[in-house]
């Protein structure tokens, strides 16, 4: 429907809704085109008016769909108006309206009421992440960076994970303001890209550098580089950090690893311990192995090919080396089919060892076990990004530690433009001696960047640094 330009009678409304097809929801409809073409404010208003004189009350959806015009216009007055009006007809609201409200309230003169409205949601539920941000905002725009910082961390404690926009944000306020409180809030978020693997954007980069630069009588200065094979950087002539880890990290991991994660509480429900015995058996008879390979997901990388023979240009493509490959295979993989030739599997396993598991087990703890058994050298393939195992670790060195050890030893499988498969490692060759993480001597930072934003995670490690020194 096409909303009217001007404020409507009830007799003009009531002709609109009789000559509407579905009239039972003729109100929505009209709302969520007015929405759509961003209609006058007092057009929506007539439309609720009429509504309230007809029924004697607004129904919740349709005043949700009027405070969405209201916020996306900045009708401050109005998106007050409404909120006293669900005050006192709705106990509590669901979280789309908060997040609303205080979106709309934070980029009025009014944002110290956002921040009212965010205490009230706590009272009943974990602020969504749309609400935290757009207080933060507020806040910082208002150059009150400690109470940016304080519902920030609150954030991070309630396992709200912040978007790089909003981070990118505080380097922006903070251009120019002096604190070593700020300083060190600042230098916290570096410290959760590096904790996270996060690695920034590059205008998110640009506002770091800026940052740096302005710190009054700080005397930073950035510059963008690449940095050698070697792990030195060519600005400053500092080593980044190895990516190996040391035997104490590793032998604290893998223990970790096998407690927490392989022993811990999630193995068991997709396999049996008894299957598990036997794999134990299996490996500790055989080892160590070079590279171990979960089988079933590198079988699916390219849909065209038959699944056996993407696990067969793998398998031919890593054995080159001589290396002792392990593959992690199914049960059903051993049964002729048209995705698993019986001749094919048979060379496959002239080049491999094969474990074949039941077909409802979980890989990814035989595939941890089976690799961090065989020691430091070993590495593993998986397109897979083992988060969930990572959060399993109870502390953040132990995350680190995964991390790193990550992307030391993952080895991920891409396809090339010319349709073959080839090994892309994780750093992409094995060749990275350095660890391409946020990292910090006290007078020098280094920050790997990506040119473009990516939400989604990547194997992709960058190869563009920001080097920022302190003079």
């Amino acid at each position: 429907v096409q909303p009217p330009e001007k404020p409507l009678q009830a007799e003009e409304w009531n002709k609109l809704r009789d000559d509407f097809q579905l009239p039972e929801v003729f109100e929505e409809v009209m709302l969520n085109s007015m929405i759509r073409c961003n209609s006058p404010i007092d057009v929506a208003k007539s439309l609720l008016t009429h509504l309230a004189k007809r029924d004697g009350d607004i129904a919740y959806s349709v005043l949700i769909k009027y405070l969405t015009l209201c916020v996306h216009q900045g009708q401050v007055s109005e998106i007050l108006d409404v909120y006293d009006i669900m005050k006192v007809r709705f106990k509590i609201l669901e979280s789309g309206a908060y997040s609303l409200l205080i979106k709309g309230l934070s980029n009025s003169d009014q944002w110290r009421m956002a921040l009212n409205i965010l205490e009230e949601v706590k009272k009943i539920m974990i602020p969504s992440r749309t609400c935290y941000e757009s207080c933060i905002k507020a806040a910082s725009r208002h150059q009150e960076m400690k109470l940016a910082f304080e519902l920030y961390n609150e954030m991070l404690a309630k396992d709200v994970v912040p978007t790089l926009d909003v981070l990118q944000s505080f380097f922006n306020f903070s251009r120019g303001m002096e604190g070593a409180e700020l300083q060190k809030e600042l230098f916290g978020i570096l410290f959760y890209l590096r904790e996270n693997q996060i690695y920034p954007h590059k205008t998110f980069m640009r506002s770091i550098k800026l940052w740096f630069e302005s710190i009054p009588g700080g005397n930073w200065r950035g510059h963008l580089t690449n940095i050698k094979d070697s792990g030195q950087c060519p600005v400053c002539k500092h080593q980044l950090e190895d990516s190996n880890l040391t035997e104490e990290e590793y032998s604290n991991l893998s223990e970790r690893i096998i407690r927490d994660v392989i022993h811990g509480t999630d193995t068991f429900r997709k396999t049996s311990p008894k299957e598990f015995e036997a794999f134990q058996t299996f490996v500790e008879n055989r080892l160590p192995f070079d590279i171990v390979i979960d089988g079933l997901n590198i079988s699916h990388i390219k849909s065209r090919k038959m699944q056996c023979e993407n696990l067969f240009d793998a398998v031919s493509c890593l054995a080159k080396e001589n290396a002792r490959l392990l593959v992690l295979g199914r049960k059903h993989m051993l049964v002729n089919s048209s995705n698993w030739k019986r001749e094919i599997m048979k060379e496959m396993q002239n080049k491999a060892d094969f474990f074949f598991a039941e077909n409802i087990s979980e890989d990814d703890a035989f595939l941890l076990y089976a690799t961090l058994r065989s020691g430091k050298h070993c590495r593993f393939v998986t397109r897979d990004f083992l988060r969930d195992h990572k959060a399993c670790l109870s502390d953040s060195l132990t995350r680190h530690l995964f991390c790193k050890w990550q992307r030391g030893h993952q080895i991920a499988f891409s396809t090339s433009a010319k349709g073959e498969t080839f090994p892309l490692f994780f750093p992409q060759q094995p060749a990275f001696r350095y660890d391409c993480v946020v990292q910090t001597t006290g007078d020098t930072w280094h920050i790997p960047y990506k040119d473009v934003f990516e939400e989604k995670y990547s194997y992709q490690v960058p190869r563009k640094w920001l080097c920022i020194q302190q003079k």
